[in-house]
């Protein structure tokens, strides 16, 4: 069996070799710990043994806890500050029903100026339900919905791209043009933009990317860039995500982490839908989590992560609450 996997934290445990392909032409084959002890592309629990300097590296959760029986660890981090700016998001007691069954039973979610929500649960349990539902596109049986004081459902498209801007979980939806410029040029149309807009959001994304290039023609995360910036050019206070790194590397998701805090800094409030625990662990201030439609946990996401096995990261699965990030543990 051969798989190709960016997460390779799911993966390494169950690997017996393993290919790297750095992208010059070259391979390196070997078991996953000779591959990955100076690979360039590695996932947090070996970046975690580097930095402790364990020889070999574990490749499982249970060899690395073994290992960090005797770790002196550091003082643990602070409680984030929850910080006191406006409501952009105010959802409250929001139900949706498909057919006569119920995909959100009231469900209520507030989300602040400069802070980024993580919304989590299985397959099935009302994520991306409830983003659509929030943008206004999705029509809700009850509850009411506020996004910078308006209902986004009582608008028209342009008046929902100026509150909400939505990327959905195939972001390439959004393409349908020849060149990134015209799609750039498209998004400032729309939104009653500067000309130009787009294309400088996008090259504070990812720089350099061709503006002839066709947009199918990109890699996914250059693609998911241009659908991020085509949606910021109408500056929404709210940004919604839905799987954003479904696809993505570790270089990747790291550009996207650092784009997501800049909105945040910059005042927006973002919700992001998403499985990728170790994204969530990085980026978001708070979770929130979903099944069968109903919120079953939320708040700071140092609390809510280190709730349940499945949305634990590595590091937490290590060392245990209150860690989250390798960073904290070896920076």
């Amino acid at each position: 069996m051969l798989v190709a996997e960016h997460r390779l934290e799911r993966v390494i445990p169950f690997a017996d070799r393993m290919v790297l392909v750095p992208g010059d032409g070259t391979l390196r084959v070997g078991s996953p710990v000779e591959v990955l002890a100076d690979s360039p592309v590695v996932p947090p629990i070996i970046q975690l043994g580097r930095g402790l300097g364990w020889t070999p590296l574990p490749v499982s959760v249970r060899e690395a806890r073994r290992r960090a029986r005797d770790v002196a660890l550091p003082t643990p981090p602070p409680p984030a500050a929850a910080g006191a700016r406006g409501v952009v998001l105010d959802a409250a007691a929001v139900s949706v029903l498909r057919g006569r069954r119920a995909v959100l039973r009231e469900v209520d979610l507030t989300v602040r100026a400069g802070r980024v929500c993580a919304l989590m649960g299985r397959n099935g349990a009302g994520k991306s339900t409830l983003l659509w539902t929030v943008q206004g596109t999705r029509k809700r049986t009850t509850g009411l919905v506020t996004v910078a004081g308006a209902d986004p459902a009582a608008l028209d498209a342009g008046g929902r791209r100026a509150r909400v801007g939505l990327v959905p979980q195939d972001a390439d939806d959004l393409l349908y043009l020849e060149t990134v410029d015209q799609e750039c040029a498209a998004a400032d149309a729309g939104a009653g933009a500067r000309p130009g807009t787009c294309r400088d959001v996008l090259d504070r994304l990812v720089p350099g990317i061709p503006r002839d290039r066709h947009p199918r023609d990109l890699s996914q995360g250059q693609r998911l860039a241009l659908v991020l910036a085509i949606v910021l050019a109408a500056t929404p206070p709210l940004v919604l995500l839905d799987e954003p790194t479904r696809g993505l590397d570790y270089t990747a998701k790291r550009a996207l982490a650092t784009a997501l805090a800049g909105l945040a800094a910059d005042g927006a409030a973002v919700v992001v839908a998403t499985h990728d625990v170790e994204f969530v662990a990085g980026v978001a201030d708070e979770v929130v989590v979903l099944a069968d439609g109903e919120v079953v946990s939320a708040g700071p996401v140092r609390d809510v992560v280190v709730e349940s096995p499945s949305f634990a990261p590595q590091v937490t699965k290590i060392l245990g609450p209150p860690w989250l990030l390798v960073d904290e543990v070896v920076g």
